[in-house]
């Protein structure tokens, strides 16, 4: 086997590493304090209706779930479970797929769920910005207070954010380390100059508050208050998808101070609620956010416009999460292809037209139909708690496999998933609220997944296999019989069937029935995507021969399908190897003699077919998946052969015995 990739490496520990960090993974988490404040607060009837004991209990909520959900279970626990570097849902059930068939399903779950709740991201946090400006008296005596500018403004800028995805945000991004440095600066001091004045706030950081305060009178809106304190700790699966862009030392290097800038800024928000809850004046303000209350009023300017890019750089790293989990979930066949560009360099920086397309309007949709970041915040996180859940699923069986003590993984996924059937449960409240919103993203996804696998199993149960060993003599014959003229020097097919020495019963056909089809040398690839994100290594069987060949591609789940580039290294390094002859081609554009002869792939695609006798719901989710074949990327594109000489065949797809056909014939 040839190695044609490196392992790869822990990232080290470094301050460029660390600002990346601090600009590529927080800001889903970063941007919470935009909102979860005020969701408490008007979940609860309103400043008006402020106690203490309702301070100091939300805020020792809001404490307890990010120390226990984001820095023990994600921090300390789940970024270990990186699959070669990379993170994230399929990353760790990529780690975990072979030990129990059913573990695609809670896969499957997360990933739409993940999906969902990404689509609603941009527009709360966008929206929650944008909503700042209107504390600023001179935006105010400009445009009035009306929730319809800071709407198309909204729109404006999530507009202008997914255009920009086409020609890629290499260089805006090398901006986003400082801006949100300078965010969670401004969140530490703005929250450490209240907190001063009211050390007493600290009290909060006692389990006591929290758990006394949950249950008591004090709080109107009973468990449903966990579904806002649970806003605190959504970015926790987000920088679990982005450990593969910065690594796990950076990670462990840079959270300390993110923890501690987000603390500070909700206890300061909690001491200036103790300091207004008696405040007349402040009780009549209409749509208040303790969050901009913080700032001096010559100051709010300037808090506003760091919002709004604290907001806007937390949804790139959203989308780029999206376009991120459907490339994986493709690879894993979980999707059908769609087409992918690498507008950057760099190869982690991608753009999906149609999944761009419709997480934009999607977003959009969402801030129409919303209206304002209060009632998007409603049936915010929703989704995010079931993706939760089920990376506790995911990680339990890691854990198993790794050896961990049955006691000490039963107590992690007990703890954890206690907490966060807490958490679903609290939420479900919200599904009335709009929750139904991302609810129905999510299970349309989940169910184009399921139906895309599920097709993928009744094809992989069914469709034949031959051996290449029992075909040997038939293909050594077509090749010097020249009464057929010679197909190609390399006819080359692509094959599902990774089992060596076997192959798909419709490539033998394709070459000896349909049309007998000769050729010097005959190449079988089959493309095998592992379970890490970027290997590239090969393997062969030439059958004791120097004219067939059947490869197998090992290729990672984020790698590039480039059938043809890698065909071409293998053939060179065979030559090297002396197991196959020179190809000279005499005529060639160029003045020097190939050594490599020409290649002409042959993709056999199935059609249904009309005889086939197969129960009618397996029919149906056949002809879906097919459907939706037509629609997604060609194989052409797909294995990267569209500068190549291609030949499509299309044969028919029988599943289950034939249908009885029987035609009398008439008596003349």
């Amino acid at each position: 086997m040839n190695k044609a990739a490196t392992i790869c490496k822990e990232r080290p520990l470094t301050l460029a590493g660390m600002l990346v960090t601090i600009g590529v993974v927080y800001g889903d988490i970063g941007t919470s304090p935009l909102y979860v404040m005020r969701a408490l607060v008007e979940g609860n009837g309103g400043l008006a209706s402020l106690t203490n004991e309702f301070v100091y209990g939300s805020l020792s909520l809001v404490f307890w779930t990010i120390t226990l959900l984001t820095t023990i279970k994600y921090v300390l626990i789940t970024l270990k479970a990186d699959n070669h570097g990379e993170g994230g849902i399929l990353a760790l059930y990529s780690l975990i797929r072979k030990r129990k068939a059913w573990l695609i399903v809670p896969a499957m779950i997360g990933a739409a769920t993940l999906l969902a709740d990404g689509i609603l991201t941009p527009a709360v946090t966008v929206t929650s910005a944008v909503e700042g400006l209107k504390g600023i008296p001179a935006y105010v005596n400009s445009f009035g207070s009306s929730q319809s500018t800071v709407i198309i403004i909204t729109i404006f800028i999530l507009c202008f954010l997914f255009l920009l995805q086409r020609t890629g945000t290499e260089i805006l991004g090398r901006l986003f380390g400082p801006i949100m440095l300078l965010w969670f600066l401004m969140l530490g001091i703005l929250g450490a100059a209240h907190v001063l004045g009211n050390l007493d706030i600290l009290k909060s950081l006692s389990p006591h508050y929290g758990i006394q305060f949950l249950f008591s009178d004090h709080n109107k809106a009973g468990l449903a208050i966990l579904g806002s304190v649970f806003l605190a700790t959504t970015g926790a699966e987000a920088l679990y998808s982005d450990l593969g862009h910065v690594g796990r030392r950076n990670i462990y290097g840079t959270w300390p101070f993110i923890k501690v800038a987000l603390l500070l800024n909700y206890f300061g928000q909690g001491a200036w609620l103790l300091h207004a809850k008696g405040n007349a004046e402040l009780q009549q303000i209409i749509g208040f956010n303790p969050f901009f209350e913080l700032m001096p009023g010559n100051f709010r300017i300037v808090g506003v416009l760091l919002a709004t890019l604290a907001a806007i750089i937390a949804s790139q790293a959203l989308i780029s999460g999206s376009f991120t989990l459907v490339s994986e979930a493709i690879k894993l066949d979980l999707l059908p292809r769609l087409k992918i560009y690498y507008p950057a360099l760099s190869k982690g920086q991608m753009y999906i037209p149609i999944v761009n397309t419709l997480l934009m309007l999607s977003c959009i949709g969402v801030v129409l139909f919303f209206q304002t970041s209060a009632h998007m915040e409603a049936a915010y996180g929703l989704a995010i708690t079931v993706t939760m859940l089920m990376t506790t699923i995911l990680l339990f069986n890691w854990l198993m496999k790794k050896k961990i003590s049955r006691l000490l993984s039963l107590l992690v996924v007990i703890i954890f998933g206690t907490l966060e059937t807490a958490f679903f449960i609290a939420s479900a409240s919200k599904f009335f609220h709009g929750g139904f919103v991302t609810v129905i993203i999510a299970f349309f996804i989940l169910t184009l997944m399921m139906l895309w696998h599920k097709a993928t199993i009744i094809e992989q149960a069914v469709i034949k296999e031959v051996s290449l060993d029992d075909y040997i003599f038939k293909l050594e014959k077509l090749r010097k019989d020249e009464h057929f003229p010679l197909y190609a020097t390399n006819l080359v097919y692509l094959t599902s069937k990774s089992k060596p020495g076997k192959v798909n019963n419709e490539i033998i056909y394709s070459i000896l029935d349909k049309r007998p089809k000769r050729a010097d040398v005959y190449w079988f690839i089959n493309v095998q995507v592992t379970d890490e994100p970027r290997t590239m290594e090969y393997s062969i069987e030439n059958f004791g021969t120097d004219y067939i060949f059947k490869i197998q591609l090992h290729l990672g789940f984020r790698v590039e399908q480039r059938v043809s580039t890698y065909l071409k290294q293998i053939v060179t390094d065979l030559m090297k190897s002396h197991e196959i002859k020179k190809q000279f081609q005499f005529y060639s554009s160029s003045d020097i003699n190939r050594h490599i002869g020409d290649f002409c792939f042959v993709l056999v695609r199935e059609e249904l077919a009309h005889d086939t006798a197969l129960p009618l719901f397996k029919r149906l989710i056949l002809l879906f998946k097919l459907k939706l074949k037509k629609i997604s990327v060609s194989p052409v594109r797909w294995f990267g052969l569209e500068h190549t000489d291609v030949k499509i065949e299309y044969v028919p797809l029988r599943l289950g015995a034939s249908k009885s056909i029987i035609l009398k014939r008439r008596p003349t």
